[in-house]
């Protein structure tokens, strides 16, 4: 069976050296929670990884689509699409892709890590829902990687730490972090549906079964109150977030395709160059070149 680490098509990794790493240690504030490595990998397919020889940091592994696995203390655990796990420091562990999953992980240290990281051993799920936040957890990920990509002094850990303790209590702390929205209509539902998996493969179905709605009735509702289709909308709303990371990182378009759920990097040049008018490199370059 082919096992693969690493090496997927449109990941993304930073490695902190060990001079950062002993920084973070030895600073009052980055020592309480801080990152060691960070990643995203794709439709991983044949992903796994085996540490006979325990490490010491506890390990986050988010899976957003596909599914996977991983044996902890002699047992073995099923992960689903919308599910996490951490693993604790100091123990063996193995993991992997059931066939392929697209996960975010972090490697995590600090004097407070125990602390999040408790009763996390098992899948833990985390479902779209009216008042689920998915797509802003994705955002404070992609800041902590940014900073850290980007960035390399006391200030950056400093950041990267404080915004760690965000992105993990939005997963410990999941009834806090969720936001009581009240009573919401369908189209709604269906819109905040959309966005919480712009990075995944749904189709007009998922969301059609999410809401409890006919095909055609849902379709012709949807367009009645947005003007669009739904898979207009949900294409409309992948192009925004696309134009969102042209302009605040520094992501290959390659990479930019596999994170609103794309895989042909082509097939999405020529949609976002269709709905804005210019190619995504021509959108990044006018975009830096605007003023403020």
């Amino acid at each position: 069976m082919i096992k693969q680490k690493d090496g997927f098509q449109g990941e993304q990794v930073v490695v902190l050296p060990p001079m950062l790493v002993e920084m973070a240690e030895r600073d009052p504030l980055a020592s309480s929670l801080f990152v060691t490595d960070i990643g995203y990998y794709p439709n991983a397919t044949n992903h796994y990884r085996e540490r006979r020889r325990p490490i010491d940091q506890y390990v986050l592994i988010y899976c957003i689509d596909g599914s996977g696995w991983f044996q902890l203390n002699g047992k073995e655990y099923q992960v689903a699409k919308n599910q996490f796990f951490i693993l604790p420091a100091g123990v063996p562990h193995v993991y992997g892709a059931r066939n392929s999953w697209t996960i975010y992980w972090v490697h995590f240290r600090g004097l407070h890590a125990n602390i999040f990281a408790e009763d996390m051993q098992t899948p833990q799920s985390i479902r779209p829902s009216t008042n689920s936040r998915i797509q802003d957890r994705i955002n404070i990920f992609e800041e902590i990687f940014s900073t850290l990509h980007s960035g390399g002094g006391l200030e950056d850990l400093r950041y990267a730490s404080s915004l760690l303790h965000h992105f993990l209590a939005s997963m410990r702390y999941l009834g806090q972090y969720r936001r009581n929205t009240g009573d919401t209509d369908a189209i709604d539902a269906a819109v905040h549906y959309m966005q919480e998996n712009i990075g995944s493969r749904i189709t007009l179905e998922d969301v059609r079964s999410y809401i409890g709605y006919s095909q055609s009735h849902f379709s012709s509702l949807f367009k009645k109150k947005t003007g669009q289709s739904p898979i207009a909308y949900f294409n409309r709303l992948k192009i925004g977030y696309a134009c969102k990371l042209l302009r605040e990182t520094d992501m290959k378009v390659s990479q930019i395709s596999y994170k609103i759920g794309i895989e042909d990097s082509f097939y999405f040049s020529r949609m976002f160059s269709k709905s804005v008018g210019m190619s995504p490199t021509e959108y990044r370059e006018r975009s830096a070149d605007s003023p403020g």
